[in-house]
């Protein structure tokens, strides 16, 4: 296993500068790097730890706060574990942060992000891989849209409004993706019915993407974070094991270390 280091960075965006965690091998070489769209909870220990784990096998992690506008993560107080009646309140006071959020705001951001990569010492040249959950699932299929020369694998797992009617839906990106795209949905997801999937999968493939979508059975939506009680972790092993196999396709068995 590789020995990590994992620093807060300052970002700078058209909107300020968004505070972010940055994981990345010890020894300061150069690697291919990942940046994580995470779900609207962002930036905290779990997502850190799981940043720390991509690095171990050898890419630069770079882990944004989505809503930095709002100020520093978390922009809602968090509790160390989230549980169904917690969940609700805590997206009460999200809501209208996750609103602010607009798709042309998000692919702005994005766009700095990739920028900084780009001119970060310890990120591999080249294109790099986008790894989203729940929302950021649907901004990783939109940033893949928007730089398709800089993103080259999009990984998303329990995203949900992934083909909705919106004018502005996710999947109508599909046909400006060049990367290859992996899709872990979740069994039990009211945000995300079959129909979306079916759309979404359609999408994909008449755009030529090469891709695979999944459903995990009896896995509910949130199913990789293990700070909350949707939880579930022979998906999650699951989930590990899918991004991996597409890291590894996009750099090269061997590439990271």
């Amino acid at each position: 296993m590789t020995d990590v280091r994992g620093t807060e960075v300052r970002v700078p965006t058209e909107a300020g500068t968004a505070d972010a965690y940055l994981a990345r091998p010890a020894d300061g070489a150069p690697r291919p790097a990942v940046l994580v769209l995470t779900d609207a909870f962002g930036v905290r220990p779990t997502v850190r730890e799981a940043a720390d784990r991509v690095a171990r096998a050898g890419y630069t992690v770079l882990v944004p706060n989505l809503f930095h506008r709002r100020g520093p993560a978390p922009v809602v107080e968090l509790p160390g574990f989230i549980d169904a009646e917690a969940r609700g309140e805590i997206f009460r006071r999200l809501r209208p942060v996750m609103q602010e959020l607009t798709p042309e705001r998000a692919t702005t951001d994005a766009g700095a992000y990739l920028r900084w990569l780009a001119e970060l010492p310890e990120a591999a040249d080249g294109p790099v891989a986008l790894v989203g959950y729940c929302m950021g699932a649907g901004l990783a299929l939109r940033t893949a849209g928007a730089f398709p020369d800089r993103v080259a694998a999009v990984a998303g797992f329990h995203g949900g409004r992934l083909a909705t009617d919106d004018p502005r839906s996710p999947h109508l990106a599909a046909p400006r993706i060049t990367a290859e795209v992996y899709l872990g949905h979740a069994d039990e997801d009211p945000s995300l019915p079959p129909e979306q999937i079916e759309r979404l999968e359609q999408a994909l493939t008449d755009a030529g993407v090469r891709h695979r979508c999944e459903v995990y059975p009896g896995a509910a939506h949130g199913f990789t974070q293990p700070d909350t009680a949707s939880y579930d972790e022979k998906a999650d092993e699951r989930h590990w094991a899918s991004l991996f196999g597409l890291l590894d396709r996009t750099f090269g068995p061997g590439a990271s270390t």
